[in-house]
Order: structure tokens, then C-alpha cells, then sequence
């Protein structure tokens, strides 16, 4: 072959690359959840079999309950997945979220060191054991952060009668981070924490610490999933989002949800129906 039918071929190859359709990459969408869903492993678990089935790609901002409200009112996000039931209605009775389902559930338990300072380790009644914590005078560390987990906190603390927010810089300390970060920041300090079960049995840096309360009803923790109404933010991917709404509350994402394990436990226990 000549130069140039070399050089002819060449063009003529480098035309035919170039005038292939371009494809597409995979849609997306962006869920706004808790830390919870994200540090317990959960999310990394079950988003990529939705992913495979549905070739949907899905970004997760984790932050807590309260600032995943805040980003989804703002619009930035498609799906939201929080655990504070109250909160989530009132987004969607504000025109934010289109409809609100039950998605899976599990519990928070009061963990805190072994030696129980406040001496109320297997009192399953929540209430008085923060009541006499807080006589104690033993530590407390609070997310203090608008999360699901610090709402249910301070129900719990206006329950038992005890005015967290006039003690705090105390016995009650506020981190205002995260599950993970303000249970090392506890432990360190030696103070109880209220935490979900599943970042407890996910979390690695356990010391000495242990469940103290567990078991009333008044723990139960309910997730919730919504999609974002695009008639209030246009941007957001409604057909996508409801896809992974309809498949987490399906009979595939809902048993996706009861395999997820850790050392044998279940985290989360599904009840979308």
C-alpha cells in the first residue's frame, strides 16, 4: 500500500470512530439520607443492585436528618430517605415531597462504659433512665445537630422532664457532628451516647463501651423514603427517583434490605406494606 491510500485509510478510519453515535453515560440520581444509612454499610449494600437492575447510577449525600430536609427543600437532591416521621410529613405537607413511605425500621439504644457511672444499665424504661442520668450528673455527649437521632434525643429528654438545653456545657455535651464522630468523642470523654443500633454494630471502636438501655417502645425508629416534587423543582428526575422508590419498597429492595447483615445481625428491618 502506497503513503498515500496509507494515509486515506487513516482519515477514513478516524471519520467512521468519530461519526459513531456517543453514548450516553448511565442516568443518576441524588438521594439525600442520614449518616446512619451511609456508615452502616446499608446503602453501599443494596444501591448497587438497584444500580445493576435498572442501569441507574445513585449519589448519596449523607449528612443528618435535618440538613437532608434542608438540601431537598432547596432542591438539591431527587429522593429523600430520613428517620423522623414528624419532620418528613410536614415536607411533604409543605408541597416539598410528593408522597411519604414507610421504607424499613430499627431502634436507638443508650450505649456508655461498662462501670455505668449513672448506674442504669438494664432499665428497659428509656425515660427514667435519662431522668437519673441527668440527677447523676454523669456525661452525656448529644449530636446536637438537627439529625433524626438528636430529634428523637430531645423528645426523649423532654419526656423525662430534664431541660437539656439549660445543661448544656455541663453533664450534657453537643458535638454537633455525626453518629460516628460523636460516639468516639463520647467514648472518649466517658459519656453515654444515644445511638441507632445499626451504626452501634457497625461502629469499630467500641472500647469498653456497651448497650446500657435498649428494648422500650419509645426507641423505635422509622425510615421513611420520598421523592422530591418536581412541580416545585423542575431539575429533579422524577421517573428515576420513583424507580428506586418503587424497587426499595418492593419485594427485591425489601429483601435486599433484610439480608443486609453484620456479624450475623440484621441492621434493618423493611416494612414499606
Amino acid at each position: 500500500m502506497t503513503p498515500h491510500k496509507i494515509i486515506k485509510a487513516v482519515i477514513l478510519l478516524v471519520i467512521a470512530v468519530f461519526a459513531q453515535p456517543l453514548t450516553a453515560a448511565n442516568p443518576f440520581i441524588i438521594v439525600q439520607s442520614t449518616t446512619s444509612t451511609q456508615n452502616s454499610g446499608l446503602l453501599d449494600a443494596v444501591l448497587p443492585l438497584f444500580s445493576e437492575q435498572s442501569g441507574i447510577d445513585v449519589r448519596v449525600v449523607a449528612v443528618g436528618t435535618g440538613q437532608a430536609i434542608k438540601n431537598a427543600t432547596n432542591g438539591d437532591g431527587d429522593v429523600l430517605l430520613v428517620h423522623a416521621k414528624d419532620s418528613e410529613e410536614a415536607f411533604v405537607a409543605a408541597g416539598y415531597g410528593v408522597e411519604r413511605f414507610d421504607l424499613m425500621y430499627n431502634d436507638f439504644v443508650l450505649v456508655g462504659p461498662a462501670d455505668d457511672p449513672a448506674q442504669i444499665k438494664g432499665n428497659d424504661n428509656i425515660v427514667e433512665a435519662l431522668t437519673t442520668l441527668a440527677g447523676s450528673g454523669s456525661l452525656f455527649a448529644s449530636r446536637g445537630d438537627d439529625s433524626g437521632t438528636h430529634k428523637a434525643e430531645l423528645r426523649l429528654w423532654d419526656a423525662a422532664g430534664v431541660d437539656s438545653a439549660a445543661a448544656s456545657g455541663t453533664w450534657y455535651r453537643e458535638t454537633g457532628s455525626g453518629m460516628g464522630a460523636t460516639l468516639n468523642v463520647g467514648i472518649g470523654m466517658g459519656a453515654y451516647v444515644l445511638t441507632d443500633r445499626a451504626t452501634w454494630i457497625a461502629f469499630g471502636n467500641k472500647g469498653n463501651y456497651q448497650i446500657i438501655v435498649e428494648g422500650d417502645s419509645r426507641l423505635f425508629n422509622q425510615y421513611g423514603i420520598i421523592l422530591v416534587n418536581p412541580e416545585k423543582h423542575p431539575s429533579v428526575k422524577a421517573g428515576e427517583g420513583q424507580q428506586l422508590i418503587d424497587w426499595l419498597t418492593g419485594d427485591k429492595g425489601q429483601q435486599a434490605i433484610a439480608n443486609f447483615k453484620i456479624d450475623g445481625q440484621q441492621l434493618f428491618f423493611p416494612n414499606a406494606q
